[in-house]
């Protein structure tokens, strides 16, 4: 075993006590990769580490599995799309999806807006997925579900709750959403959510499906075994993007009211997206004392909100959140399957939370 260290500053001036909080949180997380990177009103800041010997590309520019932090570029996505005027947030996506087709009357209400704030009704995954997953639940439950059994599923579901009245994760109604606005817009996903959000905001190094060998992370399950890359099958927009770590910097700099640092789209559209995106919308648990936008967790903090999103892989690990009213975006990688006992995430919503 080794600990291999870098810290690099992408521009000049960064404060000192800003690597020293990295470095902190790093040595609270075992993982062969890991990479916990800082944007302070533009200044950037990244700390690599791990078990693992480094490779020929440095850790910050590898392609990491984001699982489920991979919603908040759906939800960007459909905000785009709406602010466009190409859909709205009350459109029925069963309407959309598959126009006539005779669906329960609670399917049949359900909206864009519902499946993205997971207010569907609909359960985490649908009922028919278990049966296939459950064999290779270690190596590939997804990949053997795909597409079209996902809208089948849709289209045949009985929601547990009437739409718009709980809570509840679901990684299949992000997924449905997906489609509905591939089939809305006539455009495949992996292209629309290109035009509309990554290339709007110079994210070369984000994608939906593996880059070139040797650029990619490798995941670890918790004994250090390797997995294979994440076949995402037909939840594609639950769970499929990757990314490097400098590009989750870059995309969370646009969701900062002034993006120091970041790209400037100059278009109203994306624009009123991202301040869409970062709007608090619903409340939920007991009390309502928890807070959501339309895509993001929003918690209070004593330098004020935060808004964050996690996932995991088979192998892999993702945090992304920033301090709108501060300037402070943080995005963290790691390669090693989530545990109990795991302390990435409290980590990295540390850095989010405790930081000045």
């Amino acid at each position: 075993m080794t600990d291999t260290t870098a810290v690099r500053v992408t521009a000049p001036g960064s404060p000192a006590a800003t690597a020293r909080l990295l470095a902190e949180a790093a040595r609270s997380v075992d993982a062969p990769d890991l990479v916990l990177a800082v944007s302070r009103n533009g200044i950037r800041t990244v700390h690599t580490g791990g078990s693992a010997e480094p490779g020929p590309v440095p850790r910050e520019l590898m392609g990491y599995e984001l699982g489920s932090a991979s919603k908040p570029y759906a939800g960007l996505l459909l905000a785009r799309l709406v602010a466009q005027g190409r859909v709205r947030y009350a459109d029925r996506a069963a309407d959309l999806l598959a126009p006539g087709f005779p669906v329960h009357p609670a399917v049949r209400r359900i909206t864009l807006r519902h499946l993205l704030t997971h207010t569907s009704g609909l359960p985490g995954l649908p009922a028919d997925f278990y049966p296939q997953a459950v064999p290779r639940w270690s190596t590939d439950p997804y990949g053997g579900y795909p597409a079209d059994r996902v809208v089948r599923a849709f289209l045949r579901a009985r929601p547990r709750h009437r739409p718009g009245t709980r809570w509840h994760y679901s990684n299949f109604a992000v997924s449905v959403l997906g489609h509905t606005l591939a089939a809305a817009t006539g455009t495949p996903w992996e292209v629309l959510l290109h035009q509309q959000v990554l290339a709007p905001l110079g994210l070369d190094a984000t994608r939906v499906r593996p880059g070139p060998e040797g650029a990619e992370a490798v995941g670890h399950r918790r004994d250090g075994t390797p997995v294979p890359a994440l076949d995402t099958g037909g939840f594609t927009a639950a769970g499929a993007v990757r990314a490097t770590p400098l590009d989750l910097l870059t995309f969370l700099e646009a969701h900062l009211a002034a993006r120091p640092g970041g790209p400037d789209p100059r278009d109203p559209t994306l624009d009123a997206a991202l301040t869409d995106v970062s709007r608090p919308l619903l409340r939920r648990g007991l009390r309502h004392a928890h807070t959501h936008t339309l895509t993001w967790f929003h918690h209070p903090s004593p330098y004020g909100p935060v808004l964050f999103h996690a996932g995991a892989t088979l192998g892999q690990q993702a945090f992304l959140g920033f301090r709108p009213d501060s300037g402070l975006a943080v995005a963290a990688t790691a390669t090693r399957r989530v545990h109990r006992a795991d302390t990435f995430v409290a980590a990295a919503y540390g850095l989010l939370t405790e930081t000045p």
